[in-house]
């Protein structure tokens, strides 16, 4: 009866040990297998076998695609503006001994590393081009640390740029900028067009003077052919002088009766004597 009793445990013990060698590896892992403390094997999905008590599962590693979201974090551009940013990193583990061997979080290290990568291309670039370049950003990103994460077994599918703006205080820097800018363009206008109308206006004035000189210059040379044709009709030289000098006296004395300082304006009875008097022919 006892060895029955013993023979029973046996077979519990044998039954219990080959359950714990049976592992059943889900689709989209794999499990890393450790063999007295010491890499042994992986097992892929399926049925797998291992030695009970000996082998162990260290780790079950996914091998599906996974997202890694790095937080909004404050980056200085090459002309010392401060902007937000953010990003996520779509990854997939391909050799589940080098992530689980080779990093000690591969997760908190590809974190990181974008962190820091982001900050060196973003630290080489101008404000502008840091706002506009959303793409060339991400490209120079994906290709700076595709080269590091691979030597982990991992594969970066793509990186995302969720957000890329100035901030707060920088936001309000630019508004501040513009309205500036805004004041001095009006500024600027309301000077050219001053300046065009100073320059129109002395244009005005310059031509109206030309127009005079060529109207004095016109009745100069109407009067002095008036005075020839004279002399030559009458043929007394003093008379054309006459006639000249009496034009001009009239003249004076229009404008003098034009003053608004002007009471009176007495015309002398005899204009001719008066005129051959100026002339000292009297």
């Amino acid at each position: 009866m006892a060895g029955v009793v013993v023979f029973g445990v046996l077979l519990v013990v044998v039954a219990a040990t080959l359950f714990a060698g049976v592992k059943t590896v889900p689709q989209g892992q794999e499990w890393v297998v450790e063999r007295l403390g010491k890499y042994h094997s992986t097992l892929k999905p399926g049925l797998n076998f291992i030695i009970p008590y000996i082998d162990t599962v260290a780790y079950r590693v996914s091998t599906k695609g996974d997202v890694l979201s790095v937080g909004a974090q404050e980056v200085i551009t090459r002309d010392n503006a401060v902007i937000i940013t953010n990003a996520i990193a779509f990854i997939k583990v391909t050799d589940p001994t080098r992530a689980v061997y080779e990093i000690q979080n591969y997760e908190y290290a590809i974190q990181n590393l974008v962190m820091t990568s982001l900050r060196a291309i973003i630290g080489q670039m101008d404000l502008n081009s840091a706002l506009s370049e959303r793409e060339h950003i991400k490209a120079r990103l994906q290709d700076a640390i595709s080269k590091e994460v691979a030597t982990w077994g991992i594969y970066v599918q793509s990186v995302e740029i969720q957000d890329i703006k100035p901030s707060e205080s920088m936001q309000r820097a630019m508004e501040q900028q513009a309205s500036a800018d805004r004041f001095k363009q009006a500024t600027i206008l309301e000077a050219e067009g001053k300046r065009e109308a100073t320059i129109r206006e002395a244009e005005g004035r310059l031509e109206a003077a030309k127009r005079e000189a060529e109207a004095q210059v016109r009745l100069a040379e109407a009067s002095a052919k008036a005075i020839t044709d004279i002399g030559e009709a009458i043929k007394d030289r003093d008379l054309p002088a006459m006639f000249l000098l009496g034009d001009r006296y009239v003249n004076m004395l229009q404008k003098l009766a034009a003053s608004p300082n002007a009471k009176m304006v007495v015309l002398p009875a005899d204009l001719p004597a008066a005129v051959r008097g100026m002339m000292g022919k009297g």
